[in-house]
């Protein structure tokens, strides 16, 4: 995803474009012109576009602050982040300096630039969106494209899997699955831009030495983060029954159960999450329609799939409630259907 800007209505009013692009196809899924491109703008155009095409497994945009607040001075999630974490989006952020990492967004950007808005010009944004509406409709079913062998994208969109899943806004919270279920640790880079693994270097980069990174084992590769962003990828030289001992704090060899005491089950809705004490926790999309037990241990909630602990959320709900959600180790008895 991205945005276009320097669109001007005949008036001389400037808009912008907010756009997204299948990476594979070509294929473009979003297109909305919008008077300002802040945040609520760009992630409305964002939600209406996960609607309209299903969910991604990943997104790539820009370090720009309406994308994400990783790299603020307190890093935090803004509405896209979290927008993206509660429907179980991978947001990739391109690296400092790289502009050809969008590469084939910036190409849609040049198309649209030359065949549609230099040949067109609209007294209102209402009539532009409209046109521009049937521009995309041709770019994508009738328009060959060069870079996929001279078809239209809809060629190979077409293909793509159904998403059966329901979008989430980015109202209801959303917490990372904890790093100690994903092998990731946090290493310091030495002055020569590594960091040690295993007794094992891999090179980050002179210009991050004397900063903290995350090192993330998975699918054979460590990726290394720097705020979020990614800053280099390595084969992994251990092996993958060493990835416990990575962490260097760790005194067991198997990740920590969830904490053992009194638990209540629930069934984890179409939003991927579930209720407590009147209260929506977040599981994940991949564990809808599955029953997940919930504990309250502390100060928090932990949720279990299958015994294994899957999140682990600050407890947000009434205390008064609690005991009677307790009571209800089942949930809500359904209650009965009359008969006519």
């Amino acid at each position: 995803m991205d945005v276009m800007g320097s669109v001007r209505l005949t008036d001389g009013t400037q808009l912008s474009v907010v756009t997204g692009i299948d990476d594979h196809s070509r294929f473009c899924v979003i297109a909305k012109l919008v008077p300002r491109a802040t945040a609520k703008p760009i992630c409305d155009a964002l939600i209406e576009g996960l609607n309209r095409h299903g969910i991604p497994e990943q997104i790539l945009t820009d370090n720009g602050k309406v994308f994400t607040g990783k790299l603020q001075e307190k890093p935090m999630n803004v509405l896209f982040d979290r927008i993206c974490l509660n429907n179980g989006i991978k947001h990739i952020l391109t690296a400092p300096y790289s502009p050809t990492t969008t590469g084939k967004i910036e190409r849609l950007h040049k198309t649209m630039r030359k065949e549609f808005f230099s040949e067109h010009s609209f007294e209102s944004i209402e009539q532009a969106q409209q046109a521009l509406d049937a521009w995309v409709q041709v770019y994508n079913t009738q328009r060959e494209h060069q870079g996929i062998g001279d078809v239209p994208p809809l060629t190979r969109f077409e293909l793509r899997a159904d998403s059966l899943l329901e979008v989430i806004d980015g109202g209801l919270p959303a917490d990372p699955p904890p790093a100690a279920l994903r092998n990731v640790v946090a290493r310091r880079v030495d002055g020569a831009g590594r960091v040690s693994i295993l007794k094992n270097r891999y090179h980050v980069g002179k210009h991050l030495a004397g900063r903290t990174v995350s090192v993330e084992s998975k699918d054979g590769l460590l990726f290394v983060h720097h705020h979020d962003v990614l800053v280099a990828t390595h084969a992994r030289r251990h092996l993958i029954d060493d990835d416990h001992r990575m962490d260097r704090s760790a005194k067991a060899t198997k990740p920590a159960r969830p904490t053992k005491g009194g638990e209540v089950l629930r069934k984890v809705d179409s939003s991927g999450a579930v209720s407590f004490a009147a209260t929506a926790y977040r599981v994940g999309n991949k564990f809808i329609g599955q029953v997940a037990g919930v504990r309250i241990v502390g100060d928090t909630v932990q949720i279990t799939i299958d015994g294994s602990l899957v999140r682990t959320h600050a407890a947000r709900h009434d205390k008064s409630k609690e005991f009677a959600a307790l009571a209800q180790p089942d949930g809500k008895p359904r209650r009965p259907q009359s008969v006519a």
